[in-house]
Parts: C-alpha cells; sequence; structure tokens
C-alpha cells in the first residue's frame, strides 16, 4: 500500500520591522508581538497532527516561528540552510515609498526580471528548497513534517510543483506570513499542493514583498 506524506511549508511570522527594511538575510530580525501570537496560534492549530519532524531556517525569525510549534509536538527543531530566504542585493535597505525603484543608481539590478538579476536565480532556490522538503519526506514517509521558511522560497517551490512560470508579481503570491503551503505525496509522487492560513485572523498585511 502507498504511503502517504505530508510535508508542510510555514511562513515565519510577522517581524519587527518598523523602518520597512528588506532584511533578507540579515541578522537582528526577530518576531513582533503579533508575530510571537502567529507562532502560537499555528502551534496550536497543528498539535494534533501527526508531525514528526520540525525544521527550520536558521534566521531567527524563523526559529521563533518554529519553537512552540515544536514544543507542542514535543520535536526537537533542526536547522537547514536550504530554507533559508534568498539572496538580494537590496538587503538593509527601504524598497517602498521612496526606496530603491525610484533611485536611478539601481536600475541595472532590474534589468532580468526572469532571473531576477536583483538576487539568487529562481531555478537555485527552487533546487534548494526542493532538495530539503524530499529530505524531509523520507526522514517523516508515512507521516508528516513541518519545515519553516520564507515566502519567496516557499511561493516558487509552490510554482514550480504546479508546473507555472518562476518569474511573477511578488504583490500576487499566495503565501501570507504564517501560512501553511502544504505538499502531499503518495508515496515519491506528489499528489497535491494545499494551503491555509491558521493564524489569519491576525495578519495586518505585509508591506516587504518576500520577507
Amino acid at each position: 500500500m502507498t504511503e502517504t506524506t505530508v510535508v508542510h511549508l510555514l511562513r515565519h511570522g510577522e517581524v519587527h520591522n518598523p523602518s520597512g527594511i528588506l532584511y533578507g538575510r540579515l541578522p537582528g530580525y526577530h518576531l513582533s508581538e503579533n508575530g510571537r501570537q502567529m507562532a502560537e496560534v499555528v502551534a496550536k492549530a497543528i498539535g494534533g497532527r501527526d508531525i514528526v519532524a520540525v525544521w527550520s531556517s536558521p534566521m531567527e525569525r524563523a526559529q521563533e516561528t518554529a519553537a512552540p510549534s515544536a514544543q507542542a509536538l514535543n520535536l526537537e527543531v533542526t536547522l537547514d540552510e536550504r530554507l533559508m530566504e534568498a539572496s538580494n542585493v537590496f538587503e538593509g535597505m527601504r524598497v517602498a515609498g521612496d526606496g530603491v525603484f525610484r533611485d536611478p543608481r539601481y536600475y541595472r539590478h532590474f534589468r532580468n526580471p526572469f532571473r531576477p538579476s536583483w538576487g539568487e536565480p529562481y531555478t537555485e532556490v527552487v533546487a534548494r528548497m526542493k532538495s530539503v522538503v524530499d529530505d524531509a519526506r523520507e526522514r517523516a514517509r508515512g507521516h508528516e513534517a513541518l519545515l519553516v521558511s520564507h515566502q519567496l522560497p516557499i511561493w516558487v517551490l509552490r510554482l514550480a510543483a504546479e508546473g507555472r512560470r518562476l518569474w511573477h508579481d511578488p504583490r500576487r503570491r499566495q503565501c501570507a506570513l504564517a501560512s501553511l503551503t502544504s505538499f502531499t505525496f503518495e508515496g515519491d509522487r506528489l499528489s497535491s499542493v494545499g494551503y491555509s492560513e491558521p493564524a489569519g485572523a491576525l495578519l495586518k498585511g505585509n508591506p516587504v514583498p518576500g520577507a
């Protein structure tokens, strides 16, 4: 009989970022009070699921999101750099309002939105995300795994899994803060992709795309 395995990709919760910086891989960005509440809500929502492994991006906001779920499930958190946010030349800058989009010095970074030219190629993000999902699927075969990551990596992996083009409008990503994108496998075959927002009632919007 074919085993069913589910790998849930959880985007981290809201981050304290009053300056509206694109923080990317920068250290020192932690969950806001609302973000911590999001993490607790997710932990309660998945506490009864058959999750046998919890993995996380090493970024502080991801670890802080993973912690309540790991505690509820009585599991240790495995850190994996493959779950990291995509690299971006605009880290540490403001991207909204009068930010980089209005500064001619940065226009060269927008020359190829299909790759994209401002950061880690989409194909490379998909490759590392697929590899960690495959490893988590093996670890949790016949059960479920929870992987905490970031918006862009989760979204482009979903696009690839659904056979859609990787370049896209960041404003149209279906990957809200503290949302779950769930990949269900029958044996080694991906059978479906699901999406849910267990902390949806706490969403206030996300002014920094790709965070």
